[in-house]
Order: C-alpha cells, then structure tokens, then sequence
C-alpha cells in the first residue's frame, strides 16, 4: 500500500499577500488623509491672506502623485502682496514625499512673472525656477529659492531689469546657530550669483565691461521675528523699525575682470528703505569696474561720480587696493564721490 504524500495548507502561501494588501490598504489611507489635509490648511491660509490683504487667484486645485508622493498643482496662479509685490504663473506645482510631509518643493515649470510694485512686470524663465521649505514645525524653518539659467525680460512700461539672465541664483536662509542650538531671532542668508548678464547700457553691463557678474554674500539677519506681514511698507519696513540689521556681512565679488572681497559688521535701512552702514572691500584691478560704471547709459549712475572715483583709484594700478563704500543719505559713496541710489529694501 503506497503512503499518501502530505498536502500543505494554502493558507501560508496566501499570507504575505494579505499582509501586503493591508499596508497597501493602510498606506493609500495615509495618502488620502494627507493629500485632503494638505488641500484644507492651502484653501485656509489663501483665506487668511486675503483677510490680510493679500489678492490670489487660480484655477481648481489638483491632488496626485499616489503612492509615494503629495503633488498639488495649482493652476493660473496670481498672487499679489498689499506692498504690490507678486507672482504670477501659468502654473505653480508643489511637491512632497509621503514618507517626509515636512519638506516641500514648489517650482514653476513654465516660468512666472514678477511683478515689482512701482516697477512693473519682470517674466522669468530658465530651466528651473524653485522654492523650497523644510523644517515646518521650527519656528524658522529652512527656505531656499533656485533659478537654473534665468532669464528676465521686462513687460510693457516696466522699468528695466539690472540683467538680463545668469547661470545661477541661489538664496538661502536658515536659523543661526549659537554654540550648536538654533537662535529664535536670528537667521543665517545666503545669497549666490553666478555669471550674471547685465541689460545693454545699463550699471552691471558697464561695470563689468559687457563681462559677467558673480556674487556670494552670507550675512546674519537680527530681529528676524520682525520680518511679517507683507503691508504696503513691504516686509522689511517694521523689520526695520525694530532694530533689525544684518551682521557679520560677508562675501566675495567678481565683475569682468575686477575683483573684491567685502565686510561690514553692520548694514540696516534708513527710514527711506535705503542701505545705511559701511561696507570694507579689498578689491583687485578695482578701476575697470568704476570706469565702465561711469560708462553706463543708465540715469541711476552718477557718471561723474564714478569717472572721479575712477580716477582716485587709478594710482593703484595692478595692486590690491582697500575701499570703503558708504551708504548714507540715500546715496552710494566711494569717498568724496557719489556713485548711485543706496540699494533699497523698502
């Protein structure tokens, strides 16, 4: 009599499957639960912005991305500050992994226009333009902005834009850190500028003699809390009014073929929204950059200003050379000699 062989239960074969369609199940979930919050806190704050006044329009928002990521898209976007600062875009997508709600990216795939209040419209395009925000639940969370090979034309009536494209803008902002622990009042920036173009006839053009400009400046923000509520002032004007400044001014500039390492302890703004402070520059071949300034067709450049701080600087010939740049009474002084406008926050 031949033994009969033993049959195994099916019942272990099906497990792993009813163990996979259970976190599928709990995951997808999640996704929802996670996408549906995500759209109710966006349809709250745009609400919160308009009581403040704020003016944002877009199309219906859309939700996708299942099962690893949360993709808000946000069609025919026009946001608009009181100050009359804004962006517009044919559309903006925001992006987050599920595994990491807390870090977001928001680009903008076919360009934006910005709009400068008093100045007009700017259309940006490149080939990336994005935004990104980490570290929700800090008090400051992490902020940097990115545009890959930008490009700026100025719409319409609007005042020119300083250039007219670069390889690379970067800003970055993170909290200080004291001895290891994150300051609750004080943000670290960065900002980078690589091979920038300027507009034909215009300061950065002649500065840098038809040339590219780059920058890499970090500085410290102090009364960062201060910087809210995007009023008519603008951001940076109660900011201001608090006290607030930029410290331990740092960086590194290079146009055409001149060259300057910079340093202030201090900068803030003038109730005017101005630069006031002094800034220290250790600059190389530093003459062909103010000659070509005083070239410049633009009318914010005081050509004879700059001519004569050419000349001043000329003596110097190939050697390193120690400036101070003031800014004060609304204007950008080089000793005795009135370059341009102070550079203005507000």
């Amino acid at each position: 009599m031949t033994a009969s062989t033993p049959r195994h239960p099916r019942r272990g074969l099906a497990a792993p499957f009813v163990i996979v369609g259970l976190l599928l199940a709990a995951w997808t979930g999640w996704w929802f639960w996670l996408t549906d919050q995500t759209e109710t806190r966006l349809a709250a704050q745009v609400e919160v912005l308009r009581q403040d006044g704020w003016t944002i329009t877009h199309a219906p928002v859309t939700t996708t991305g299942w099962p690893f990521r949360a993709r808000v898209s946000m069609p025919q976007a026009d946001i608009r500050a009181p100050s009359g600062h804004g962006v517009a875009a044919p559309e903006l997508v925001a992006e987050a992994s599920t595994w990491n709600p807390d870090h977001w990216v928001v680009v903008a795939p076919d360009g934006l226009t910005l709009t400068r209040a008093d100045k007009g419209r700017v259309a940006v395009g490149g080939d990336g333009l994005r935004f990104s925000i980490s570290h929700l639940r800090e008090r400051f969370p992490d902020l940097r902005a990115e545009m890959i090979r930008p490009t700026f034309t100025a719409l319409d009536d609007a005042e020119p834009f300083p250039i007219v494209s670069a390889e690379r803008i970067q800003l970055e902002t993170r909290p200080h850190l004291t001895a290891g622990q994150a300051s609750t009042d004080e943000l670290d920036v960065l900002f980078r500028l690589v091979d920038a173009r300027g507009r034909p006839g215009g300061p950065v053009e002649g500065a840098t003699r038809q040339g590219r400009l780059s920058a890499d400046v970090e500085a410290t923000i102090v009364e960062a809390s201060r910087l809210r509520g995007m009023d008519a002032a603008g951001v940076f004007a109660a900011w201001t009014a608090a006290g607030g400044r930029f410290t331990a001014v740092r960086g590194r500039l290079k146009a055409g073929d001149s060259t300057a390492v910079i340093s202030s302890e201090s900068l803030a703004a003038g109730s005017d929204g101005r630069l006031e402070g002094s800034l220290a520059l250790t600059a190389e071949q530093p003459m062909a950059a103010i000659a070509g300034l005083a070239r410049s067709r633009s009318g914010a450049v005081n050509r004879l200003g700059a001519a004569g701080a050419a000349a001043a600087t000329a003596a110097s010939g190939e050697r390193p050379v120690d400036l101070v740049v003031q800014f004060r009474d609304g204007r950008t002084w080089l000793g005795p000699f009135a370059l341009a406008p102070a550079p203005r926050l507000f």
